[in-house]
């Protein structure tokens, strides 16, 4: 495992993110894990020098945090060794103000997640989404008074379109306030629209690219084939495959073949080495998930190799992001 700078910032984090969006509460999520069965597997990522970890508000109605801190105090001798990222905006609640990032529910939702987690601080605080209810001078204020304030250390964005970051990070100069040091966006072999905008402006801004997805909900590790035939139950609620996608993992899975490695390892091989990519965030319901995405690191795909899990990409019309 090696270890890089997020973005311009001097925050440092394991070159693979684990995502704990599969753990949780099997009751409220049909494909979630619970703590028990979760522990080995993030007990392996550990071992593997899995550093940073990442969850949200939202995820199985906070039974995720609850579950990642639980996990992350047993694992590491200090709070200080290790990276906790989380998310809001989402509804956490039935309210008006459950929801979206006015200085109100941004408060109290880290307040919230902060006693789910176990922890006084959050190392990364990303907003799940850009909220057009709310001002972004209000959100930026919001969130460098929670900086400020020491719950928070860095900040962070997920999901949105380029104009709406570069909004945000306007305002956050123009006011002197906290900017973000890292974006969390849909990015993958089968999910490449932001190479036109939003990657290039996150390496102009200095800004670490942490890509979610990176293997398409298990496309690209082989979960789902063309006909239909899903291999894994979160794979049977995937309904926004092309045939185009099938393409590619038809090329991967050829790259894979010839250098005797996995699917999956040769998808983030490819994400790993793309210009403004620090830490794909992984998702993992077995230990052989991780050991895939650690073989990422050391694999040299040649220009040759590269070509080929390019070619069958086909632009989609619009950026999906959910």
């Amino acid at each position: 495992m090696d270890y890089r700078r997020l973005g311009n910032s001097g925050l440092k984090v394991s070159s693979i993110g684990l995502g704990m969006m599969s753990y949780g509460d099997p009751e409220l999520q049909q494909w979630a894990l619970s703590e028990e069965r979760a522990a080995p597997i993030v007990r392996g990522a550990v071992e593997r020098g899995v550093t940073f970890f990442d969850t949200a508000d939202m995820y199985c109605d906070g039974a995720s945090e609850l579950v990642t801190g639980r996990l992350l105090a047993k694992l590491f001798r200090g709070r200080d060794d290790y990276v906790l990222a989380t998310k809001v905006f989402y509804p956490t609640g039935s309210g008006p103000n459950d929801r979206g990032l006015s200085r109100k529910h941004i408060v109290a939702a880290l307040d919230a997640s902060l006693r789910r987690l176990g922890t006084d601080h959050v190392d990364l605080y990303q907003v799940h989404r850009f909220d057009s209810q709310t001002p972004v001078e209000e959100t930026m204020v919001a969130l460098d008074h929670v900086v400020k304030a020491g719950k928070v250390r860095y900040l962070g964005a997920t999901g949105m379109a380029a104009w709406q970051f570069a909004k945000m990070q306007a305002a956050a100069a123009a006011h002197g306030l906290t900017r973000f040091v890292s974006m969390q966006n849909r990015y993958n072999l089968v999910n490449r629209e932001h190479e036109r905008e939003l990657m290039p402006m996150c390496l102009d801004m200095g800004v670490g690219v942490i890509p979610y997805s990176p293997l398409a909900r298990g496309l690209l590790a082989g979960t789902r084939e063309r006909d239909g035939q899903a291999h894994t139950v979160r794979a049977s609620t995937a309904t926004t495959d092309r045939s185009a996608d099938f393409d590619v993992l038809d090329a991967v899975r050829r790259v894979a073949a010839e250098r005797g490695l996995t699917a999956a390892t040769v998808a983030l091989a490819w994400l790993i080495n793309q210009p403004g990519v620090v830490s794909p965030i992984i998702g993992a319901t077995a230990g052989r998930h991780v050991e895939d995405a650690v073989a990422a690191l050391t694999v040299e795909l040649s220009a040759t190799e590269v070509g080929a899990l390019e070619a069958p990409y086909l632009p989609r019309l619009s950026v999906d992001y959910t």
